[in-house]
């Protein structure tokens, strides 16, 4: 798994078999790696947790791989060994895995950096408006100050008759 966006980047895992023994817990990750073999059929459960910084939202990226991969020769199980096509194309297919491991590795980067491009310029944005309302209302001021500069105040004067 690997976070995405919110926080600090960071995330509790809990991994739990069928019975509800946990298999797996970490705090406070931003990615990880966790392998293991099923020991029992059934559902097991696992929980990403943001209990520690309930204000940010995150977006948790996960990958599950279940399972051997099928042999990309019906006969490659066979005792004999493989002819020099067969062998270039499982090297090919190992190539390809490898190639689609990076793709997601880039997706992701690609994924976290558009998010914190989106926040700066929202950011940005309100800041930019914040200063235009300041600018505004500055002016405004501005120029009563200076009407009240030129303005001709009239007085008026009684005279007390003798």
């Amino acid at each position: 798994f690997q976070v995405i966006t919110g926080g600090h980047y960071d995330v509790d895992c809990r991994l739990e078999d069928p019975d509800g023994i946990v298999l797996y817990k970490e705090m406070k990750k931003q990615y990880d790696s966790f392998t293991f073999t099923a020991s029992r059929n059934g559902t097991y459960k696992f929980c990403f947790s943001n209990e520690f910084s309930t204000f940010t939202h995150k977006t948790v990226y996960f990958d599950f791989q279940v399972g051997e991969d099928p042999p990309l020769f019906p006969s490659e199980n066979r005792v004999t060994a493989l002819t020099q096509m067969e062998s270039a194309c499982v090297s090919i297919h190992e190539a390809l895995k490898s190639v689609i491991d990076y793709q997601t590795h880039f997706r992701l980067r690609e994924a976290q950096g558009r998010s914190r491009a989106e926040d700066l310029n929202t950011r940005v944005a309100y800041w930019s408006i914040g200063e235009a309302i300041i600018l505004l209302v500055v002016s405004v001021g501005q120029v009563f100050l200076l009407k009240s500069f030129f303005s001709d105040k009239r007085t008026t004067t009684n005279r007390v008759g003798s």
